[in-house]
């Protein structure tokens, strides 16, 4: 038992997302993942939800949790559901954030190694849009999730940095009009690329991207009190420490593919 992989594969979250609000799952997409499904309908009833918050950590991987488990206190304290979940080959961003909101492998979806196209399959975007649901992207600019998600009828919110992004993502739960947001933070994998994994400076972007989580449940208990919101904690891929004190990912390797999920169900 030298090689242990996650069970459940990211393909199976897209449709859990539309089918918590409601919706049908884009075309093609897996099943959805009746593990956040039946909590989900067991705690709001069979109405589901009616706003659905994701926010994507880049690269933070089960390791991680299961070796710093008190880093994540604030997050599990706030969750429901902590589920190990498994990523996609090859295990680099754009790869796999386009299965997890499409819901199908990369062989389906087109994007097979680290490059930006716009997605042309139909995805969890797409889906919402059409049964008339509004969405918003909150994304650095450059990154992948501000750029294979475009051309669709959705709200985009595209900044430099990932203090305005956090910033954007409260002022629209404040807001109160979009019933889907997706938040990207790639704050740790960016320090992780250059400090290794577990370098002084990767653990402190670690720390603020559960400290945004919280803070983003907080926020969403306050503002959204007359809703039923399922926030999920859903980064991309994990990593490894490289030679030379960096890290990477990009392989097929539990170190890269074992990630984990944390969900909420709020009202």
């Amino acid at each position: 038992m030298s090689e242990l992989y996650d069970s459940i594969r990211l393909t199976h979250l897209a449709a859990a997302f539309t089918s918590a609000l409601g919706v049908d799952a884009p075309e093609g997409a897996e099943s959805p993942c009746d593990i956040v499904l039946d909590r989900l309908f067991a705690e709001f009833g069979e109405g589901g939800a009616d706003r659905v918050f994701i926010y994507n950590p880049d690269a933070v991987a089960l390791w991680l949790f299961q070796k710093y488990t008190e880093l994540f206190k604030d997050a599990i304290s706030r969750t429901q559901i902590q589920l190990p979940i498994l990523s996609v080959m090859p295990s680099v961003t754009p790869v796999c954030f386009a299965s997890m909101y499409s819901g199908v492998m990369p062989e389906v979806h087109g994007i097979m190694r680290y490059e930006k196209p716009v997605l042309k399959i139909k995805t969890v975007f797409d889906a919402l849009a059409a049964a008339g649901k509004r969405c918003a992207i909150v994304s650095t600019e450059g990154d992948s999730i501000s750029k294979i998600f475009l051309e669709r009828d959705i709200d985009y919110y595209i900044y430099p940095s990932v203090e305005e992004c956090n910033e954007k993502a409260l002022e629209l739960i404040a807001s109160d009009e979009h019933d889907f947001i997706t938040l990207y933070n790639g704050d740790y994998d960016g320090t992780m690329h250059r400090n290794a994994p577990e370098g002084k400076q990767s653990i402190e972007a670690l720390k603020a991207n559960i400290a945004v989580f919280s803070q983003i449940y907080d926020a969403i208990k306050e503002k959204w009190s007359g809703h039923r919101t399922l926030l999920g904690f859903c980064p991309d891929h994990g990593c490894h420490e490289i030679d030379g004190g960096a890290g990477s990912h990009g392989l097929d390797m539990q170190e890269d593919m074992n990630i984990i999920h944390m969900f909420s169900f709020i009202k």
